[in-house]
């Protein structure tokens, strides 16, 4: 009897011992789940953020871009109304020179101005140049109305139809931006249609 109770008390604390050592395997088992969930879930949360810095990065180098490009557009385009009104001042210069050519009989002091009309109508030629102004003359050039402003149409046997035969104005451009039309008569044949005049802006 007395076998049997000390018997009964070791299967009992060996029971005790394997609930013990199960309850630590579990629970070990509970924390290396637990770990690998918090280890996934930070993963997780590293792969979102890394994925929010790259389109932040991306944003900002767009935005950067597209800063620098508005701020060259504006140096480059900036003074295209300005331009617009200095075309107008070259015109009447040159104007003034053509009415108006150096002969031998003129007094000097008449000589000497036309000399600095000259010069100024030079210098403002070169200050265009410098600021992407270039002038329109498309004497012979195939009609665009992109560039050129019919404003008549004439027979002409130098020039093909639909080509420029007469510049009356001569047309601006500012790097690939129009200021002002050339304004032009377009050549036609006698049995040709009739060169539709175009406005431009």
């Amino acid at each position: 009897m007395h076998d049997q109770t000390l018997n009964d008390e070791k299967t009992f604390a060996e029971g005790e011992e394997l609930t013990e050592e199960k309850q630590v395997q579990d629970s070990f088992v509970e924390a290396s789940e637990t770990q690998e969930d918090k280890i996934a879930t930070l993963e997780k949360q590293l792969t979102e953020m890394k994925d929010n810095w790259l389109r932040a990065l991306a944003e900002s180098e767009n935005l950067r871009r597209r800063s620098q490009r508005e701020k060259e557009e504006a140096l480059k385009y900036g003074a295209v109304n300005f331009g617009r009104e200095m075309v107008s001042i070259a015109d009447n210069l040159q104007r003034a020179l053509e009415s108006c050519p150096i002969s031998d009989d003129m007094p000097t002091s008449i000589k000497s101005l036309i000399s600095g009309v000259e010069m100024t109508s030079k210098e403002m030629q070169n200050v265009f140049q410098k600021h992407g102004i270039k002038k329109i003359s498309p004497l012979g050039e195939k009609f665009d109305p992109n560039y050129h402003q019919a404003m008549f149409e004439i027979e002409h046997n130098e020039h093909p139809a639909g080509h420029v035969a007469q510049v009356l104005q001569d047309g601006y451009i500012m790097h690939d931006r129009l200021l002002r039309a050339a304004m032009v008569g377009v050549a036609k044949s006698s049995s040709s249609t009739s060169v539709t005049e175009t406005p431009v802006d």
